[in-house]
């Protein structure tokens, strides 16, 4: 198995990859592509947790506010609550890749 360290691949190779294995034309596979993305981020911004078999859970969660101290200066600030996307692989995917 080929090692992608620091390698990005970026949507229109994504888009190619799929057009190829699946012989889909490369305009459906972008539309597919681009729907998919639109549903994740409906179901996560509606506070959902989207579960992908064999892949993993994709799901957003709050970080509380905390108080933080600058090494150099000690001053004191509060870095207010966010959220924050996460992702748990599941067992598969973590098994391959501690071949890699």
């Amino acid at each position: 198995m080929q090692k992608y360290r620091y390698h990005y691949m970026k949507t229109k190779d994504l888009i190619q990859h799929i057009a190829t294995s699946t012989s889909m034309t490369k305009t459906l596979t972008e539309e597919l592509l681009n729907t998919t993305v639109a549903v994740l981020q409906r179901e996560l911004l509606a506070g959902k947790s989207v579960q992908l078999h064999n892949f993993g859970t994709i799901e957003m969660k709050r970080k509380n506010a905390r108080e933080v101290i600058h090494p150099k200066t000690q001053e004191r600030t509060v870095v207010p609550e966010k959220m924050q996307l996460t992702f748990k692989a599941t067992a598969t995917i973590k098994e391959k890749l501690k071949n890699v």
